[in-house]
């Protein structure tokens, strides 16, 4: 595909100079104690893919962050999950473009290949595949002719993938499943969510919207043995209690939803997810975030969420393993101070390296977020770190690529 075209780092590793809430002391409920920083890498905000359409033509000439639109390319941004493969590389996975349906019919859906240097601090994209509907499987009108999917079809923002090397990705704008082969081609036609419209919703009908724009799959869990997926909603559907999201499941071998659903309380009904994958059969990891960014930045954490509820509240039962806001970096790696913080907006990607240690990514919005450092538009930072436990995760996960 070529060299993909990457314009500046800028402050990549200049750390935030803000002044944080102390630490807050580990809960009664058995909390872990600090994560360690133990390598990073970054992708420039400006990378774009190479030979690719131009972009952003929606978003106004004005510069955002000191970035100004339309683009000549396709950015390669907003890193929405990610997939660990078994060459070192990661699959990360593109959102819906620009924020929104009305502003990214121009930004094609796409599956990005990345590959980490923590020797130099820098991440290479060596491949990806734009994700398309040549079959005819959407029944509803697509915004191009050729059934490449853009932004204004699908808002897409988890994804998994199957033993048989086919992606299952999760919808906003349903929301929907989204089933792709191993090339980027929709297989089936998009998987609703029994009761749940989002606005968006092209088969709503007349039926009002229950969820809020971008409030779909947010994050999807597999099934350690391969038969379940576990989508969990980004927000609340309407009548249920304020900060509860519905995480169900689906059966892969019957392509159906199960009935069976349980509950993820947010710590306050103004948070979100930002990503959900499986540690074993009960237990998952998930990004809990408020909307704040550097300076207003307080809540960007990650729980371990066990669905056999064992204080019978009727919720996951919740264990925080990593506060991202308080990491400690003894090493000062990326040239950070030896407290480092992940003071995004949107931490969208977590993945299992192995039983002591996970990979975190943000999604950078781009061009529109800058919490790294005010006025300059977010990279993709990729982070490892070092838990204080181990997770005695599945062995079927820990070996998935």
């Amino acid at each position: 595909m070529g060299v993909f075209k990457r314009v500046g780092v800028g402050a990549a590793v200049a750390a935030l100079a803000v002044t944080l809430p102390a630490a807050a002391s580990a809960a009664n409920r058995g909390d872990w104690g600090r994560a360690e920083l133990v390598k990073f890498a970054v992708l420039p905000a400006e990378t774009y893919v190479p030979g690719s359409e131009p972009a952003g033509s929606l978003l106004g000439t004005a510069p955002v962050n000191g970035i100004a639109a339309p683009f000549a390319d396709q950015p390669v941004q907003g890193f929405s999950g990610v997939l660990r493969n078994s060459d070192g590389t990661f699959d990360v996975l593109s959102d819906n473009g620009f924020g929104n349906k009305a502003n990214s019919a121009d930004f094609l859906l796409r599956i990005q290949r990345v590959a980490p240097d923590f020797g130099t601090g820098r991440i290479d994209v060596v491949g990806g595949l734009n994700l398309t509907d040549p079959n005819g499987r959407v029944p509803f009108p697509l915004t191009r002719p050729d059934r490449v999917l853009t932004g204004a079809d699908f808002d897409v923002e988890s994804i998994t993938r199957t033993a048989d090397g086919t992606y299952w990705i999760g919808d906003e704008f349903g929301p929907y499943l989204l089933h792709f082969d191993r090339a980027g081609r929709l297989l089936d036609a998009p998987v609703p969510l029994p009761g749940v419209f989002a606005p968006e919703n092209p088969d709503r009908g007349t039926t009002p919207a229950n969820l809020n724009s971008s409030k779909g799959f947010e994050g999807m869990a597999q099934s350690p043995d391969g038969r379940f997926l576990y989508p969990l909603l980004e927000g609340t559907v309407a009548g249920d209690p304020a900060g509860a999201l519905r995480f169900n499941e689906f059966d892969l071998t019957r392509g159906a939803y199960t009935g069976r659903r349980w509950t993820y309380q947010l710590d306050a009904p103004g948070n979100a997810i930002g990503d959900a994958i499986a540690v074993d059969r009960d237990r998952f990891l998930v990004i809990e975030r408020d909307n704040g960014e550097g300076a207003t930045a307080v809540t960007k954490k990650i729980y371990l969420a066990d669905r056999r509820d064992r204080n019978r509240d009727g919720q996951l039962d919740k264990t925080l393993v990593a506060d991202l806001m308080d990491i400690s970096n003894p090493k000062r790696i990326g040239g950070f101070e030896r407290r480092f913080t992940f003071p995004f907006q949107t931490i969208e990607d977590v993945v299992v390296l192995d039983d002591r240690t996970i990979a975190v990514l943000n999604d950078n919005n781009f061009p529109s977020s800058a919490g790294r450092t005010p006025g300059v538009a977010d990279n993709n930072e990729f982070i490892v770190l070092r838990l204080d436990r181990g997770l005695d995760a599945d062995k079927r996960i820990l070996d998935r690529r």
